[in-house]
């Protein structure tokens, strides 16, 4: 960021993380969930326990239940963890942070932390999952971005202020307590409406805490770039290329 430092760089994600803090029901309606191979590929050999970091409303928590490990889920938002709970009753969740879960010590073989790394202090962070994990547990971080190497979707992007996409060199800071980090890319599609994009958009961190000004411009573009320049139908499915980036590495 311009002009600023780390701690004006803290100060601002700490500011758009929090406006996730509400809006459980309709972050899980609009979002898209992950693909099934990347829970594949993050899950170690014989893992039984696993901790959902930044759970949200349970996207990625699925996956590891589905895949039968004892999942237990974290997030700063009780709005988000009340739709968890309703889609997976079975799943403790609890209120807490990626620095300070509340978890026991040495439980899990596996945490992971689904499109929100970014939103934490990635030292501390590292701190705790070290702290959580068995010996040798792995830590996986997870991201769905758009794929902007599609020309209709980069435009899109850039629509919607999805600012968040990486660039080809990078690499998430991870603290000296994990080794071996490694990356693993999935190319997928998910099957969207022109009014769902619109959804989406607001589910954005730069929608939620835009004035009403800014968002009724960044939904007129988009009406327009759908409807009018791609001439999209009302209702018509089309399907909104992603990346998932999964990333893992091993506990020293």
């Amino acid at each position: 960021m311009a002009g600023g430092g780390p701690k004006l760089h803290q100060t601002r994600r700490k500011e758009l993380g929090a406006s996730f803090q509400d809006g459980g029901e309709h972050y899980d309606r609009v979002r898209p969930g992950y693909p099934a191979d990347s829970a594949d590929w993050l899950i170690p050999a014989g893992a039984r326990d696993a901790a959902d970091v930044g759970a949200g409303t349970g996207k990625f928590t699925a996956l590891l239940v589905e895949r039968g490990l004892a999942t237990a889920a974290v997030d700063p938002s009780a709005d988000m963890l009340d739709q968890l709970r309703t889609a997976l009753p079975g799943v403790p969740a609890t209120v807490g942070t990626a620095e300070h879960t509340g978890l026991p010590a040495s439980a899990f073989d596996l945490v992971t932390v689904a499109q929100a790394w970014h939103w934490c202090e990635p030292l501390q962070a590292s701190t705790e999952a070290a702290r959580i994990l068995r010996p040798h547990g792995v830590l996986g971080l997870i991201w769905n971005q758009l794929d902007t190497s599609v020309p209709w979707v980069h435009r899109l992007s850039r629509i919607m202020h999805a600012g968040d996409v990486h660039k080809p060199s990078f690499r998430p800071p991870v603290g000296p307590e994990f080794t071996g980090l490694e990356s693993h890319l999935t190319r997928w599609e998910d099957p969207v409406t022109p009014e769902e994009i619109l959804e989406l958009a607001k589910s954005r961190s730069y929608f939620l805490r835009a004035g009403e000004a800014t968002r009724a411009k960044v939904l007129a573009n988009l009406q327009w770039y759908l409807y009018e320049h791609l001439s999209h139908g009302p209702g018509e499915t089309l399907a909104l290329p992603y990346l998932t980036q999964s990333w893992r590495a091993m506990k020293v």
